[in-house]
């Protein structure tokens, strides 16, 4: 059984070229950052090791400039707009505390913020790289096959619905169609999340970007390219994204309101006393210290060190959590929602077990080793499987001769000179038995995939594979089932006889199956009505969609797409699963800390504005608390760094 030729010996067509990712020293907002950090490091050591005054001015002046002249720019467009920035504020602050001779204070809030915008900054271009790249799964061009049989190459963004194209081994269809001719496996894992490639053959759906296996298809097109499933992946990505943002319009409305009051009532502190006949340097002097006691610098500083800390002890777990607000994220997750193929499961088959039929004289290891060796050229991934269970047996293979392909349909060669065939139950003839169909039958209910064995054309046993669940997963649900109430839900693109067979073993009641990716969104939009604060955990680019849209998006990173890792907010980088509910239960104590510390620089800011604005509160006490209050902050937020804290 030869696999059918190709009618044309031309070379495939060829595939985009991959979009080129984008370097963080080519953004400017991160190279005035570096600049400015380097700047107050410098000056923080010149100062320490008590060098000329000048130097370490000269040092934080410049870190200041450096890292202050873009948002004090953005701020006075923003003033020809009528509307307050929260960064002007910053900066002007800072240049009040260098004016009542507190430099360092002013170049630390500059370090501050030039290094949160650098993130942000960082963050989007990332974001736009993969939707880019994910635009590239598609090839650029397309073989067409004219009404006359003729055949050329075409731009794939010039097929219209109804058009043929031919498609030849290893090439990646160029758009959604259904197959008219040819037969072949094709792996779509980047558009249904499936662990082994499917077999296609005449009436079937294939997708734009998916990867044909070793036969040839002719494919009708029912899709432009803008409208196929891979360019709509991409559109859900943007568009969540966009939504994500707009969940930050409650904090520029804050930071507005804080910035106005806080500019007026410096201009109060600083005009009233005067009306009342006050000296000029007594007014200035208790305007800069209120504007310096009153500066949100222990606030920034209770929230980010707890939640830097937070990241950092996760990252050494082998958890990377992108940003602050990611973290803060994760500890209101109030529902959890897993991938199957890849992320509770390995995503790769494997023999669970052999059905031996009636009347067949062959042991299971016999029936294994001629299947193997009949498999053994084969790239299938179900071949592999086969394979590496005779391995495991401890199995010598014998070499198989007349060895045969027939994508879509299985394999056959001569092993010890008898003919062996092993293919799908589909691809038998008629006097397959009863038994062999009963069997069938038992493996699909039972969410496994059917190969049938046949020597010399007589059915012998069924084999069945499945994708097994990762060693850890079923500890992982007990965990998060027991931190998070409901239990977790399964989200997969397979059948539903498979999920139901990984969600009991693993305590999964809710399952969603047969789910391509934009139906993946809306069960999650769907959780997030009911009021679910949902976490996705996926590792395919048909998760990305579905991780964008989340509350918070968690990828695999052992084997997750360039598109899946950028999307998430956090990757699970080894692939360990029991770091989710550790990762969550570390974010939510890392949440008590920054309430606590809120609390405390609320009390010394409260505190120090009440006593410079009805008392006498002399500059350097002011100080010393202003920067007191900061140090606690900071030592308590440092508490998360310790292994306690994640466990």
């Amino acid at each position: 059984m030869a696999a059918p030729s190709a009618t044309t010996t031309r070379p495939a067509a060829p595939t985009a070229t991959p979009a080129r990712r984008t370097r963080a020293f080519e953004l400017p907002e991160i190279r005035w950052a570096a600049v400015a950090l380097l700047l107050f490091a410098a000056g923080s050591a010149a100062r320490l090791l008590h060098l000329p005054t000048e130097l370490w001015w000269a040092l934080y002046l410049g870190c200041a400039v450096s890292g202050g002249w873009e948002p004090a720019l953005a701020g006075l467009r923003a003033l020809r707009a009528r509307t307050l920035d929260v960064d002007l504020l910053m900066v002007v602050a800072a240049i009040g505390a260098a004016a009542i001779g507190q430099i360092l204070d002013g170049a630390l809030l500059i370090v501050i913020f030039a290094t949160s915008g650098a993130l942000e900054a960082l963050a989007t271009a990332r974001t736009e790289d993969s939707v880019r790249g994910l635009l590239d799964l598609a090839p650029e061009t397309a073989a067409l096959i004219g009404p006359d049989g003729d055949e050329r190459s075409v731009r794939a963004a010039d097929l219209t619905v109804g058009d043929l194209i031919l498609v030849r081994p290893g090439d990646r269809i160029a758009a959604d169609g259904s197959v008219v001719a040819g037969a072949s496996e094709v792996d779509q894992a980047t558009v249904t999340g499936e662990s082994m490639p499917v077999d296609k053959s005449a009436g079937d759906v294939v997708f734009a970007g998916t990867l044909n296996g070793t036969g040839v298809l002719r494919v009708r097109v029912r899709r432009r390219s803008e409208d196929s499933v891979v360019a709509r992946i991409a559109g859900l990505v943007e568009r969540a994204g966009r939504t994500k943002a707009r969940t930050q319009l409650f904090i520029e409305q804050v930071e507005q309101r804080y910035s106005a009051g806080m500019v007026a009532a410096t201009l109060a502190v600083f005009v009233i006393p005067l009306i009342f006949g006050a000296a000029l340097r007594d007014s200035l002097l208790r305007a800069m210290t209120f504007m310096i006691v009153a500066s949100p610098c222990a606030v920034v500083l209770a929230t980010m060190p707890p939640l830097l800390a937070a990241i950092a002890n996760a990252g050494r777990h082998g958890v990377l959590v992108k940003s602050a607000v990611v973290m803060e994220r994760l500890g209101t997750t109030t529902r959890v929602a897993f991938d199957k193929t890849g992320t509770l499961t390995r995503g790769v088959p494997e023999l669970a077990e052999i059905r031996v039929l009636p009347d067949c004289s062959l042991t299971e290891d016999q029936i294994l080793r001629r299947a193997a060796a009949a498999e053994y050229p084969s790239e299938h991934p179900l071949a592999a499987a086969l394979v590496r269970a005779a391995r495991r047996r401890g199995t010598v293979l014998p070499i198989a001769e007349n060895f045969g392909a027939q994508p879509g349909r299985g394999v056959s060669a001569l092993v010890d000179g008898e003919l062996v065939e092993v293919g799908s139950p589909a691809a038998l003839p008629d006097s397959i038995t009863s038994a062999a169909n009963a069997a069938v039958e038992e493996l699909r209910l039972a969410g496994r995939t059917a190969v049938v064995v046949r020597c010399e054309r007589t059915p012998v046993a069924v084999l069945g594979l499945t994708d097994e669940p990762r060693p850890e997963a079923a500890a992982t649900i007990d965990a998060i089932t027991a931190t998070i109430d409901p239990s977790p839900v399964l989200l997969t693109g397979d059948n539903l006889a498979t999920a139901r067979q990984l969600a009991a073993g693993l305590g999964i009641s809710e399952i969603r199956a047969e789910l391509l990716p934009d139906d993946k969104v809306d069960v999650v939009r769907e959780l997030a009505t009911a009021g679910a604060a949902v976490a996705v955990v996926g590792d395919g680019i048909n998760d990305a969609p579905a991780l964008a849209a989340a509350h918070v998006g968690i990828a695999m990173g052992g084997a997750g797409s360039d598109l899946t890792l950028q999307t998430a907010d956090a990757v699970v980088v080894r692939d360990d699963l029991t770091t989710i509910p550790s990762v969550i239960a570390l974010s939510r104590r890392a949440r008590r800390v920054v309430v606590a510390n809120l609390a405390i620089a609320a009390t010394f800011i409260a505190a120090l504005v009440v006593w410079d604005l009805a008392g006498d509160l002399p500059l350097p006490l002011g100080v010393a608390g202003h920067e007191g209050s900061t140090v606690i902050v900071g030592l308590n937020g440092l508490r998360l760094l310790s292994r306690r804290a994640w466990r």
